[in-house]
């Protein structure tokens, strides 16, 4: 029996199916083939499909399974090894949707450098890949799984591109000074009316407190998966944070300008220097916190 997990991700990965299903119908595989699909649904005649499967009924498949087919996450790719199973794995890849970024690609190739499983990156090599499965004798997976994910992740550090190593920040940097851009016009507009600099200062502080909110979620931390009560309380804890910062914001403008006779526009610079980088800390250890490489995603 061949098992294939793809996983709890939450994009659909019928790119794979779509192919093993071809391959049994063609007749290069002739085993039976279930499917554990997670969020991708497909219905075929080739095979058993479920979405998400008990935890004792997956094990005892995975005991029976002679070869797993799975997607490139590193959790999935660890439970068939650690039974010693064979292992063709396929990365998803962005360009199709099947994920965030390509970081499974890299993935798959640790592991197959490492000799504990054959890559399937080409999927018209399918039947090429699964013919070799039949003599493959992979790697022994040994009990070291702390240090193996180490070793990943240091893989995919060294063997990123500098944008990709370094996205994040400089996507933060961008949006932040598009949010401190917005944050100054709307204060400066107000204070050309005249309107009181603690009023105006707290105005300018909801416009940008909305936009970082939306440009964080979305293109910095790529949390924007997260749905109902998970969503509420992300929504919820970046605006206590958002509070705290719009704290050291005023108090800042009350020490520096109020007390201190320093020149309005440079202190509201400066607060907003000191605010970004409070928020950045903030948002990536509390807030827009992503999955760790060893999930099962």
């Amino acid at each position: 029996m061949i098992l294939v997990t793809l996983g709890t991700q939450d994009k659909s990965f019928v790119r794979l199916l779509k192919t093993i299903e071809k391959a049994k119908k063609k007749g290069i595989i002739q085993d039976e083939i279930v499917v554990q699909g997670g969020y991708t649904t497909y219905q075929s005649d080739a095979f058993q499909v479920f979405d998400l499967i008990p935890m004792e009924e997956f094990e005892q498949l995975m005991d029976e399974a002679s070869l797993v087919i799975t997607h490139g996450g590193v959790g999935s790719i660890l439970t068939a090894l650690q039974k010693g199973k064979k292992v063709i794995a396929a990365p998803r890849l962005k360009k199709y949707k099947e994920h965030t970024n390509n970081h499974q690609i890299e993935i798959v190739d640790a592991f197959a450098k490492e000799g504990y499983l054959l890559p399937l990156k080409d999927f018209s090599q399918f039947a090429k890949i699964y013919k070799k499965s039949q003599t493959f004798q992979p790697k022994k997976y040994t009990s070291h799984q702390k240090q193996f994910e180490k070793a990943i992740e240091g893989y995919l550090v060294e063997h990123q591109s500098w944008y990709n190593r370094y996205k994040e920040g400089l996507l933060y940097l961008f949006f932040g000074g598009c949010t401190t851009l917005i944050n100054l016009l709307v204060f400066y507009l107000l204070d050309l009316l005249q309107v009181n600099p603690y009023l105006n200062n707290t105005i300018a502080w909801i416009v940008a407190v909305l936009f970082a909110y939306v440009t964080n979620k979305y293109f910095v931390f790529e949390s924007k998966e997260k749905k109902g009560k998970k969503a509420a309380q992300e929504l919820g804890s970046f605006f206590v944070a958002r509070v705290l910062s719009y704290g050291i914001d005023m108090g800042g403008l009350y020490l520096f300008y109020q007390l201190l006779s320093f020149p309005k526009m440079l202190v509201k610079i400066g607060m907003n220097i000191v605010v970004i980088l409070f928020n950045y800390i903030v948002s990536k250890l509390f807030i827009f916190r992503k999955k760790e490489i060893h999930s099962r995603s």
